[in-house]
């Protein structure tokens, strides 16, 4: 018990005071409670939409929000479709690979955006995967031009997605909505026509 306490402290999860021996909530367990709330605000905005989105493509409907240098998703409709793609809640990827983190990163204040990619290794999940920080760079530029992003193969090599980022009032992005399944059924004529659909839905 007391190493546990000892790692809880370390970890910033609780506090003691020193005098009376008695602890706290620490910084860090209020920061994910924060995110925990923030989450289900933006899960509870965007459920309607993913329902009405579901409707007319019959794929994998997923939001995610970011944590830390990484993505989670917090709320996923999954295809009816017999082959589909799974994105289970809770799941934690790395922001550079796929169409949802790809959102994250372009459209993240340009400092915070530098900030993490200088931080993280761009390592291949698949051979798809964009491993080269100027090809990442353009493509950021791209999914900013175009206002939302593509994925095809990046971090299931079977699975493509179009996402569109969801920014709160402030004009901040805080989550991601994403159309997920497998390649063959994303066409470039599905794609255009999910491109134009996912960035209505992310907007309402």
């Amino acid at each position: 018990t007391g190493r546990l306490m000892a790692a809880m402290k370390e970890l910033g999860v609780i506090n003691q005071d020193q005098v009376k021996r008695t602890y706290s909530i620490g910084s860090h367990a209020l920061a994910w409670a924060g995110i925990y709330s923030a989450a289900l605000d933006v899960r509870t905005a965007a459920l309607p939409a993913m329902v009405k989105l579901q409707e007319i493509t019959h794929e994998t409907l997923s939001l995610y929000v970011m944590e830390g240098n990484e993505r989670v998703c917090v709320e996923r409709l999954e295809s009816p479709q017999t082959v589909r793609i799974v994105a289970r809640v809770g799941r934690r990827i790395p922001l550079y690979a796929g169409s949802a983190g790809k959102c994250f990163l372009a459209f993240l204040p340009p400092d915070r955006r530098e900030e993490i990619l200088s931080k993280i290794a761009l390592k291949p999940l698949t051979i798809k995967t964009i491993t080269d920080r100027e090809e990442m760079h353009q493509e950021i530029k791209n999914i900013r031009q175009e206002g939302c992003a593509v994925s095809h193969g990046e971090w299931i090599l079977e699975a493509s997605g179009v996402a569109a980022p969801v920014f709160n009032s402030n004009g901040q992005v805080i989550a991601a909505l994403t159309i997920s399944g497998p390649s063959p059924r994303f066409t470039e004529e599905k794609v255009r026509s999910y491109k134009t659909l996912i960035k209505a839905k992310a907007t309402e």
